[in-house]
C-alpha cells in the first residue's frame, strides 16, 4: 500500500462518499444532492497543497457538475460503468502513476477502482466488502465529513514526512 504522504491524486466517488448516499427524487427525476461544506474545504485544501482531485461516479448529476466546478475539480467523469477503466484513461491523460493515487469509496461497484490504486480507502459506513479491501477507513460516514477527514489525514501525513 502506498504511504499517504506519497499520494499525488485523490479520486472520489459521489453517492455515499460526497453525499450520504440518499437520492432525492421529485416528479421530474433526481433534483437534489446534499454536500457537506467541510468536505469542500478539504478538497480545496488538497488542491492548494498540489494534490490533484478527481471524481468518478456511476451516476450523472447536474448538481455534481456545479459543485465540482465551485471547488475547482476539473477531472469529473459521470455516468461511468467501469470506474477502473475511467481511472486508467485519467492516469494516462495526465501521466500519473496509479501507485500514487488514493481513492475514497463506499460500495461494491468501486472494488475495481480500489484494486487499481495505491491507497484504497473507504468511508465508515461502506459496504463490508469495501471495508475489507480498504487500506484506510474514515471514522466519519459518507456525506458527513468523511472526505474532509480523509483530506486532513493525507495532508497531515505529507506534513509529517517533511
Amino acid at each position: 500500500m502506498t504511504p499517504a504522504a506519497d499520494v499525488t491524486l485523490v479520486v472520489l466517488d459521489v453517492d455515499g462518499v460526497l453525499t450520504d448516499g440518499r437520492l432525492w427524487y421529485g416528479p421530474d427525476g433526481e433534483n437534489l444532492k446534499v454536500f457537506d461544506v467541510r468536505d469542500g474545504h478539504g478538497i480545496k485544501s488538497l488542491i492548494a497543497a498540489g494534490i490533484g482531485v478527481a471524481v468518478i461516479s456511476g451516476r450523472r448529476s447536474a448538481a455534481v457538475t456545479v459543485r465540482m466546478r465551485e471547488l475547482g475539480v476539473s477531472d469529473v467523469a459521470q455516468g461511468v460503468g467501469d470506474k477502473a477503466r475511467a481511472l486508467a484513461e485519467l492516469l494516462k491523460r495526465n501521466a500519473i502513476d496509479a501507485r500514487r493515487v488514493a481513492c475514497l469509496v463506499d460500495d461494491t461497484p468501486d472494488l475495481g477502482l480500489m484494486a487499481a490504486v495505491g491507497l484504497p480507502a473507504a468511508v465508515a459506513d461502506a459496504h463490508p466488502d469495501v471495508l475489507a479491501a480498504a487500506g484506510h477507513v474514515t471514522r466519519a460516514r459518507g456525506g458527513r465529513g468523511a472526505v474532509r477527514e480523509f483530506c486532513d489525514w493525507l495532508l497531515a501525513a505529507r506534513a509529517g514526512s517533511k
